[in-house]
Parts: structure tokens; C-alpha cells; sequence
């Protein structure tokens, strides 16, 4: 069949088309593209899988959790412990929103973990306005 000049040509295409193997190599390859420019781009932040509030409660207090109020100082004391495996038992803790308490300038966080094999609470206190102090304090340990 002849096609007038000039006019588009919308014979069907005598090329073949592209098979399921084909279409599979060519997502994956974008795939594969995409992810490493994804990582490049946004790094570490892409993997650290801290997205719900509870893990980015726990990742804030294993950075900033410093010090030790005098009551939890001596609770420490008292169970021969020190801040940095208290810091190293929030990777199993939890976090209790619905107990965590609020004021004007900081936040009183309920964390549910367990100390030498014990199930405690610990709350621990952190300004709201991260730019005056961005540091944690253990307030208390308390027995579960």
C-alpha cells in the first residue's frame, strides 16, 4: 500500500519488539543506575533506616546521651555501670511516646531497655531547642 507524499507514514512497524528478557535487563540496568546515584547522593542518611520517631529518638540519644543527672549518677554507681552501655543498650530499646512527657523547653523521654539482664526505664531529659543545648541527660533509672 502506497501513502500519499507528505503525509506521515503509520504503517506498522516492521521492527521487532522488545521481549520480556529484554525489558528485564533494561529496568534492572536503571535500577542499578538509579541506586547508585541515590547513595551518591544522599549518603549514609539513604541506609540508617531511622525513620519513624522512635528511631530517630533512639538515634538522637545515642549521639547526645553525655551525662548523668545525680540520682541516675548513683543509680549507675550502684549497678557498677557506666553511660556508654546504657548508650549501647538503646540499639534493643524502646521508646514510649505515650509516656514521654513534654514541657515549654525540653522533653522527658521513656525508654524501655534492658541493664545487666534487668528490664529498666530510663528517662532521659533533652532540650526541645536543639540550637541552646543539643546534649541528653539520663534523669533517672527506674526498676520494670
Amino acid at each position: 500500500m502506497e501513502y500519499p507524499a507528505g503525509s506521515a507514514n503509520f504503517a506498522p512497524s516492521t521492527a521487532p519488539s522488545m521481549d520480556l528478557k529484554r525489558r528485564l535487563q533494561l529496568y534492572l540496568v536503571g535500577l542499578i543506575i538509579g541506586g547508585v546515584a541515590a547513595y551518591f547522593f544522599y549518603g549514609e542518611r539513604l541506609t540508617n533506616s531511622a525513620w519513624t520517631p522512635q528511631e530517630k529518638i533512639k538515634q538522637r540519644l545515642r549521639s547526645t546521651l553525655i551525662q548523668a543527672a545525680p540520682e541516675a549518677e548513683a543509680q549507675l554507681q550502684e549497678r557498677s555501670i557506666d553511660l556508654a552501655t546504657v548508650r549501647a543498650s538503646l540499639d534493643k530499646a524502646d521508646v514510649d511516646l505515650k509516656d514521654t512527657k513534654r514541657t515549654d523547653d525540653s522533653l522527658y523521654y521513656a525508654v524501655d531497655t534492658k541493664l545487666q539482664g534487668r528490664d529498666v526505664r530510663l528517662i532521659v531529659v533533652g532540650l526541645r531547642d536543639f540550637d541552646r543545648d543539643s546534649t541528653a541527660t539520663l534523669w533517672r533509672i527506674e526498676e520494670r
